[in-house]
């Protein structure tokens, strides 16, 4: 598979998030080697997408792949085209704590502030 065949994502995942991300794939025992991270967008949620983080004992086949800070990111193709340009942070507070998604690329949100339409 040529590397050039793949598209550009510029995926930012903030230190605080990584952090997150290493202690749940420690948490489930995958290889960081082998395993990582998928953060894909899937059609539903109030808004038309939402978006989905999952870790993953391997990559897919026509996987991009993204290197992160002691692991990786994969992205499926479908996906790729609304990812690029996101920031995905871990935020704690008084309502909760989890991961958050900023994509300056949306044309709308909710309140939930995992769903957008594009």
């Amino acid at each position: 598979m040529s590397v050039s065949s793949q598209p550009e994502i510029a995926l930012i995942i903030t230190p605080v998030a990584a952090g997150e991300v290493k202690r749940f794939i420690e948490a489930e025992g995958v290889s960081p080697e082998e395993g990582g991270l998928r953060v894909s967008v899937q059609p539903g949620g109030c808004s038309g997408f939402k978006y989905s983080l999952l870790i993953e004992d391997k990559r897919a086949e026509d996987d991009v792949v993204l290197e992160q800070d002691g692991f990786n990111v994969f992205v499926d193709p479908f996906s790729a085209q609304y990812l690029s340009g996101i920031t995905i942070d871990y935020v704690s507070s008084m309502q909760g704590s989890g991961f958050t998604f900023k994509n300056p690329n949306a044309t709308g949100g909710c309140g939930c502030g995992s769903s957008f339409s594009a």
